[in-house]
C-alpha cells in the first residue's frame, strides 16, 4: 500500500481516531500498532545504510511537507482529477526524493498492522530516524496526525522558502508558520547532511558580500560561476579546512560535529522546532495560535548564521 493514494477505509479510521483522541501523542500507536516505530526505524536504517544521502532526503521531504498546510503527508500525493499534487512545484520538482523509500516503509508497516498508521506519521518518524541513523540526536515525535486528502501546488510554490530568498524573506516565511528567527537558524542545521545542486547556491558564493570568504572559496572550487548547474555538492556544515568526502556523511562524522557543540544547542533545537511545527498546525494546516515571536536584529541573525555554517555556534540569545 503506497502513500500516494488514500483508501476510503483508512480515511474512515482516521476520522474516528481523531474524534477519540484530538491530541497528538508519542504513544498514539502503542496499543493499535506497537511495532510501528521499530518497523520504520529498521527500514530507515536499511535505506540510509544503502545510501547515506537518503537520510538527508527524507528529512527534507518532511520539512517540505510541513511547510505546506502542516505535516499532513500532502507532499506524498500524486495528481488526481480534482487537484494537482505538490511534487511538481518548483521547490520540489526533480529535487525531492525518497518517495519510494516511504512507500516501502508504508508496505512494511501495513504488514504488521493494516490500515492503522498514517503516512504523515510515517514520514515524521522517518525524518527523525534518518537523523539518528546518521549519528544525530533523536527527538520525540507526537503521533496521530491524519493524512491529507488533497494537496496545494500553489502553496508549495509560494510558501516553501527558496534558496534565493533574502534574510527578510526567510524571516517572513518562518514567521507565518509561527516560528522565530532562532527557529529558522535551528532548522537550517538540517543542511549538516546531504547535497544540493550548485545552481541553488551559486549566487550566494559569487555575489554575496557577507558570506565567509573561506567558505565561498571552498564552494567555488566545485561550483563554477556559470554552467555545471546540475553538479551536486556536499553541503556539510564543518570547520573550515576539514577534509570533505563521502565518509563525512557517515554517523561518526556527524557525531563528531554534534559533540563539538553543547548537547542542548542547535542540533537538539532542530528537532524541537520540527515538533512545534508539527503540533501547531491543525488538520487544515491553520495555526492554532496567533502568537508571534519577537524578531531579532538582522545583524545578530547574520552573525548567528555564519556561526552555524562554521559549526561554531554556541550560546545564541533567545528571541
Amino acid at each position: 500500500m503506497a502513500c500516494n493514494h488514500r483508501p476510503p477505509c483508512l480515511l474512515a479510521f482516521f476520522f474516528f481516531a481523531a474524534i477519540a483522541s484530538a491530541q497528538l501523542s508519542s504513544t498514539f500507536y502503542s496499543t493499535s500498532c506497537p511495532l510501528a516505530i521499530q518497523t520504520i526505524r529498521q527500514a530507515v536504517r536499511a535505506a540510509v545504510a544503502k545510501e547515506a544521502r537518503m537520510g538527508a532526503s527524507l528529512l527534507r521531504l518532511h520539512f517540505h511537507d510541513c511547510f505546506v498546510n502542516g505535516c499532513d503527508g500532502s507532499v506524498l500525493l500524486d495528481d488526481t482529477p480534482s487537484f494537482t499534487g505538490e511534487k511538481t512545484a518548483v521547490p520540489n520538482n526533480n529535487s525531492l526524493r525518497g518517495f519510494d523509500v516511504i512507500d516501502n516503509i508504508k508496505s512494511q508497516v501495513e504488514a504488521v498492522c493494516k490500515q492503522v498508521v498514517s503516512c504523515a506519521d510515517i514520514l515524521a518518524v522517518a525524518a527523525r530516524e534518518s537523523v539518528a541513523a546518521l549519528g544525530g540526536p533523536p527527538w520525540t515525535v507526537q503521533l496521530g496526525r491524519r493524512d491529507a486528502t488533497t494537496a496545494s501546488l500553489d502553496a508549495a510554490n509560494t510558501e516553501i522558502p527558496s534558496p534565493k530568498s533574502d534574510l527578510d524573506d526567510l524571516i517572513s516565511a518562518y514567521s507565518k508558520k509561527g516560528l522565530s528567527t532562532t527557529d529558522m537558524v535551528a532548522l537550517s542545521g538540517a543542511h549538516t547532511i546531504g547535497q544540493a545542486r550548485c545552481i541553488s547556491f551559486r549566487d550566494r558564493i559569487y555575489n554575496e558580500t557577507s558570506i565567509d570568504s573561506s567558505l565561498a572559496t571552498s564552494r567555488q572550487s566545485n561550483c563554477p560561476s556559470s554552467g555545471g548547474g546540475d553538479a551536486l555538492r556536499q553541503l556539510l556544515l564543518q570547520e573550515l579546512g576539514e577534509e570533505e568526502g563521502p565518509a563525512a556523511l557517515g554517523p561518526a562524522a556527524v557525531r563528531w560535529r554534534i559533540h563539538r557543540l553543547p548537547r542542548h544547542h542547535l542540533f537538539h533545537e532542530h528537532g524541537q522546532v520540527l515538533q512545534r511545527l508539527r503540533c501547531c498546525n491543525g488538520e487544515d494546516g491553520e495555526h492554532k495560535s496567533s502568537h508571534r515571536h519577537r524578531r531579532r536584529g538582522q545583524a545578530q541573525l547574520q552573525e548567528d548564521q555564519l556561526r552555524l555554517l562554521q559549526v561554531r555556534a554556541c550560546n545564541m540569545q533567545k528571541g
